[in-house]
């Protein structure tokens, strides 16, 4: 079984060779080919190694330990385990870093800093200097530090990672395991990558060595800009086995600059909730492939309750960019600037058409359970859908928790060899049916009916579940 270690960097020194402070380090001339091995990364890692940092953190916690009273033989082993008369102690921990400009701004992850009282900076040529916290955003993993020194300090620049292709050359400069100003190499190995650590995963995945130390750290191309940042490794052994991820150089540079105006990440807000469409729900909107989002329920008051929207469209691009799923969409609410009035392209009742929307700013994050595997029943039905439908009455509200807003027919129970079986399960209220509302069992047989007169077409109804609505296109079949 695989295991997420997040990287918590080193803090060994490096001496390096000196370059003229106030200029940035990375190549602002002739563009390098990515894709075209160097003959060697010397060059490269001597140039940009000033600008990479250690970054060290300590706060006070109370010890677990015992403490030993003053006359006892072992009251000297309170210092020893470093702690205070009070029967405190210092904890530290070690992260990297690297100079975004030369007034001394510095980016990290929030989890090397987090929950510090004080943090230091190490440089390569081994001054130490004590940093401030501007900011920091813990869904992205993003901080930004700020130390004051007489002169301008050498700093990098941010790539553009849109433009990174899977098999481009990196180069990872950080402190893994301890041993700082560590250089290591390797590729991109893939883009947008999700490993469930949060809404805004988008991670680049690298085979450049990246361990437990690398955390905050720069993955540069051969540009000498930075791609990403070195946040999180899957391991089974607690070492590099060829899969690092880093955060990419757009999604810092956008929440950085918010870090350092605002002092606080912004996020568009949409106001909607939002499921998956499939290749059988797209189908059920007279689209031919999978793609795009549905909207399940628009919040009163949210942005997108001012609009024109509906429960039930189908957005497919927003502001322009293509929406592929829940999580694309996610990424280019958040990354939209607040206030800007977008088009949605959506469909909806079979035709395209185009809302208006001015963006809103999330407040905070809604992230609501959800509920995704049904429960079956063995019961035999006798109808296209498989699925025992009673009505809606007071009864099977109390049981199942049906606010009083909420019309349809309850689900009984689901044949398990009906083409419901896994979509809808005991307590499941069916609200719609082909976008009409049904409120009895033969209502609900009539839309069957209608729907088995559309060939090839699923049947598309609405469902409530668990305090939320979502969409489910049932494939229909005949009778036995």
């Amino acid at each position: 079984m695989r295991r997420l270690m997040i990287a918590i960097a080193g803090s060994a020194l490096l001496a390096v060779l000196p370059v003229a402070a106030q200029d940035s380090l990375s190549n602002t001339g002739d563009r390098v080919d990515q894709q075209t091995r160097p003959d060697n990364f010397t060059v490269l890692s001597k140039r940009l190694m000033p600008a990479v940092v250690n970054i060290t953190t300590s706060k006070v916690v109370a010890s677990n330990l015992p403490q030993f009273d003053e006359g006892q033989p072992l009251n000297d082993y309170n210092e020893f385990f470093g702690r205070d008369p009070e029967g405190f102690s210092r904890e530290g921990a070690l992260g990297s870093g690297f100079v975004i400009s030369p007034d001394g701004l510095i980016v990290t992850n929030n989890h090397v800093i987090e929950g510090a009282d004080e943090i230091n900076v190490v440089f390569a040529d081994a001054r130490v200097v004590r940093a401030e916290l501007v900011g920091t955003d813990a869904a992205t993993d993003v901080a930004v530090l700020k130390i004051e020194e007489p002169d301008p300090l050498p700093y990098v620049e941010f790539a553009d990672s849109e433009q990174a292709q899977v098999g481009d050359w990196v180069m990872a400069i950080g402190n893994p395991f301890g041993f700082g100003g560590s250089v290591s190499v390797g590729i991109v190995s893939a883009r947008n990558r999700d490993i469930n650590s949060g809404n805004y995963d988008n991670y680049i995945q690298t085979d450049a060595a990246i361990n437990s130390g690398n955390s905050g750290g720069p993955l540069f191309n051969l540009n000498g800009e930075v791609l990403g940042v070195n946040t999180a490794i899957i391991t089974p052994t607690g070492g590099s086995v060829g899969l690092g991820f880093s955060i990419p150089s757009n999604l810092v540079k956008q929440i950085s600059g918010q870090l350092i105006e605002f002092g606080k990440a912004r996020r568009g807000w949409f106001g909607v909730n939002i499921q998956n469409a499939d290749r059988a729900l797209a189908q059920a909107y007279g689209m031919e492939n999978g793609g795009g989002v549905i909207i399940t329920r628009i919040a009163d008051d949210g942005p997108a309750s001012e609009a024109d929207f509906e429960i039930g469209d189908l957005i497919l691009k927003f502001d322009g960019r293509d929406v592929r799923d829940e999580r694309a969409l996610s990424r280019i609410v958040a990354d939209t600037e607040i206030g800007k009035t977008v088009k949605v392209d959506l469909v909806r009742d079979g035709r395209e058409r185009v809302v208006e929307l001015e963006l809103g700013e999330l407040k905070t994050d809604d992230d609501e359970d959800k509920t995704d595997i049904p429960e079956t029943d063995s019961t035999l039905t006798d109808n296209p859908m498989g699925v025992d439908f009673v009505e809606l009455d007071e009864d099977q509200r109390r049981r199942y928790s049906v606010p009083s807003d909420i019309t349809g027919v309850v689900v009984r129970s689901v044949s398990p060899r009906g083409p419901s079986f896994g979509k809808l399960r005991k307590g499941d209220v069916v609200m719609e049916m082909a976008f009409k509302s049904v409120e009895t069992a033969e209502d609900a047989l009539v839309a069957m009916d209608e729907a088995m007169a559309r060939e090839g077409q699923p049947l598309l109804i609405r469902v409530y579940r668990g305090r939320q609505t979502s969409f489910e296109a049932i494939d229909l079949e005949p009778k036995t």
